[in-house]
């Protein structure tokens, strides 16, 4: 999750040896110890001189009254930027009076802007954690007035007119700064910017409603202890009891996922289901059309047909309807296996539960029964081979000599708590700094709940010519350890971390010029590619040994069967649940590229249709039991697949066969990573790839791994 110049390629004068050992975790600790060991070791001790960070403008550690402090100074001097830019005579005009300016303050106020919003995330003090969100709330308000001038928009679409020559990143940004304004209605008459507003006031309030009437469900059903059979004494010593001695189950996503996985009692399941699918009844499906309708005429006064065309223009996708073609063809290249896999799933319940039809509800229960029965994976077992310590190691090993890379601990940096750490980047071959990166990987009260990557200042290259470098911050929830021994991680800890270090190589080996392409300000169907391409090195047994290593013995990793079963578990049963994801992806785009449709009618139309002959439970709406489609990701809800296909396209076509192929991954570094979005990302791939990308290295992976 992200919150996100070409370089010569060196590698063909520097190349590096290949033929690479097979390192354990332990080999990996001892191949970093060298550059990091020391500086390990000074960070911990407690001085009172801290490092600053050459190049970084982020400010840590500010207080409740210098954080606000500063978002008034940086709102003054975004004020101070516009208004100069705005004074400018339509006829005088240039690309030194209008552009660069505002190229140059988005560069240089992005670290001070988070500079007072990142404390709300990671830090221990109330009173700053509280600061931070007022910043934010004070800077949103001013950016939101900014896109909404008329004199800015006049001066910068007055220079867009004079079509001189640019190379084609600027060129690109100032597309950019035009569209921004555009797509706040500023070239429309004023009737229709009337409109506009109107709009946007009412769909706002309506995806507030719909995000109250979810949280503001308490629906739940009560369960005897025989109907629960399955599920493990832990989740149901967190269930609320009622009388008669009877469980308590709210229909919140973590509980009724939980039990539809494992519950052993096919009625309970379909309950529950059923119960899940019926949220917010009639209140949220009223909802969600009046959200479609209004989405339809906001996306018109903009001239396009329908909402999808208007969301997907300015996406990778570009037109609903190669949305539609990019579904619609994955969703039949699945079929053949997801029926082998359907009618493995009925047997099974045939032999479980009798002549009882099986249902939708009954498919992650059958799916988690067959995976136990074919993969000799014990999860808590496998645990034990991840401290974070190795996984950690191993992942900066591999991402170093992949990508030419090499980090550096620096030792007194200031920072916000004891447990972060601060890198610097530098490229291998030329020493030169790239951009820092701060971990914040432990649990602690107050702090932000989920793993994400936050973009602290971004990389920018002024008029001057002065490279501004990036610096970012990953943040988790891990454990620390105890007794001497190093916290434990769970294999899906293990792949986001590694997937969300993908952000961050991301985010540092950018070069665009303007720091509006840089990092993670990319595409949205582009962003999350990189970091999946990584995660395939989390199931290959090269890999998984540099990250692994037994917690009493890391020179002991997990082994070669280990390794092949993770692999092989990894696309286990996924054809079916890919399906059903597909199913709410198409019923997304119909409803935002069609008007007067039946929602409900289109779901119990769909559902059949894509899901082998499985129909949808008598009563769900559609509404609630699938709310992106409402709000988040109206009309985008197949950004997902769409960067796991393009991901897998990219692995199997350039890195699946040598996992330490460092010109490979140089080339990516320089042609994918270093553009950002300085460049259509059609194009950076194609270029990468030596062709357009394609889905079939993804639906070629799931044939192999079904066989």
């Amino acid at each position: 999750m992200e919150m996100t110049e070409n370089q010569s390629d060196k590698t063909s004068k520097h190349k590096k040896e290949r033929s690479l050992l097979a390192f354990t975790g332990a080999a990996a600790l001892a191949a970093l110890a060298l550059s990091l060991a020391i500086s390990a070791l000074n960070s911990r001790r407690k001085k009172s001189n801290k490092k600053d960070l050459s190049g970084s403008n982020v400010r840590i550690n500010l207080s409740a009254s210098e954080i606000i402090k500063l978002a008034d100074r940086v709102i003054a001097k975004s004020k101070e930027v516009h208004d100069a830019v705005a004074s400018v005579p339509l006829d005088k005009v240039t690309y030194a009076n209008v552009v660069s300016p505002l190229a140059d303050l988005e560069a240089h106020q992005f670290p001070l802007v988070q500079s007072c919003v990142f404390p709300k995330l990671v830090s221990t003090l109330e009173d700053v954690r509280k600061a931070s969100a007022e910043a934010e709330r004070r800077i949103d308000a001013h950016v939101l007035m900014c896109s909404k001038r008329e004199d800015v928009y006049r001066a910068v679409k007055a220079f867009a007119s004079k079509g001189e020559w640019m190379n084609p990143e600027a060129k690109h940004y100032i597309k950019c700064l035009v569209r921004d304004f555009e797509q706040n209605g500023l070239n429309l008459t004023v009737t229709k910017k009337e409109e506009v507003q109107r709009l946007r006031a009412q769909i706002e309030e309506l995806s507030l409603q719909y995000i109250h009437n979810l949280n503001d469900d308490n629906s739940c059903i009560l369960f005897s202890e025989a109907e629960l059979v399955g599920l493990p004494p832990e989740y149901l010593k967190s269930l609320e009891k009622a009388g008669n001695d009877r469980y308590k189950i709210t229909l919140r996503s973590h509980n009724v996922l939980a039990l539809l996985e494992l519950c052993q009692v096919g009625t309970t399941r379909r309950m529950v289901a059923a119960a899940y699918g019926k949220r917010c009844g009639e209140v949220n499906l009223s909802v969600l059309e009046s959200l479609v309708e209004l989405r339809h005429k906001y996306a018109r006064l903009f001239g396009y047909s329908n909402y999808a065309d208007y969301a997907v223009d300015l996406r990778m996708a570009k037109t609903s309807t190669k949305v539609f073609e990019f579904l619609e063809d994955i969703s039949a290249s699945l079929t053949d296996l997801a029926t082998r896999e359907l009618a493995l799933l009925k047997d099974l319940k045939k032999k479980e539960e009798g002549e009882l039809p099986f249902g939708i509800e009954d498919l992650l229960y059958y799916a988690k029964r067959v995976e136990e029965s074919q993969f000799d994976l014990d999860f808590g077992a496998l645990k034990q081979y991840f401290p974070v310590d190795v996984v950690l190691s191993g992942i900066l090993k591999i991402t170093q000599d992949l990508f030419g890379l090499r980090f550096q601990e620096v030792a007194d940096a200031e920072v916000w708590h004891g447990d972060v750490s601060v890198f610097s980047v530098f490229d291998l071959s030329s020493g030169e700094l790239l951009g820092y990166f701060y971990l914040d990987i432990y649990i602690r009260e107050g702090k932000y709940g989920h793993t994400c990557v936050v973009a602290l200042q971004n990389g920018a290259l002024s008029h001057s010519g002065q490279r501004q470098i990036p610096v970012v911050l990953l943040i988790s929830q891990l454990q620390k350890g105890n007794g001497g021994h190093s916290g434990l991680l769970r294999f899906p800890e293990v792949v986001s971390l590694f997937h969300e270090f993908g952000h961050v190589v991301q985010h540092i080996c950018n070069r665009a010029s303007f720091a509006r392409f840089s990092g993670l300000r990319v595409d949205p169907d582009f962003v999350e590619i990189p970091a999946l391409v990584l995660e395939n090195w989390c199931y290959e047994s090269f890999s998984l040994k540099l990250i692994s290593g037994f917690y009493q013995d890391i020179t002991k990793p997990i082994n070669d069967e280990m390794c092949k079963s993770l692999k092989r578990w990894r696309n286990s049963f996924s054809m079916l649940k890919l399906k059903q994801e597909i199913l709410y992806c198409l019923f997304d785009q119909i409803i935002h590229s069609t008007d007067n449709v039946d929602i409900v009618e289109l779901f119990k139309h769909l559902h059949p249709k894509v899901m082998l002959g499985l129909p949808m439970l008598e009563g769900t709406n559609p509404a609630s039991c699938f709310p992106r489609s409402a709000i988040g990701f109206e009309a985008a809800c197949y950004s997902r697949i769409w960067s796991e296909v393009f991901a897998t396209d990219i692995f199997a076509s350039k890195f699946c066969d040598d996992l330490v192929n460092h010109h490979v991954g140089m080339q990516f570094r320089n042609k994918v990573l270093a553009m950002g979005g300085a460049k259509d990302p059609i194009e950076i791939l194609s270029d990468f790839l030596g062709r357009e990308p394609s889905i079939n290295a993804f639906i070629d992976s799931k044939t192999k791994y079904s066989q």
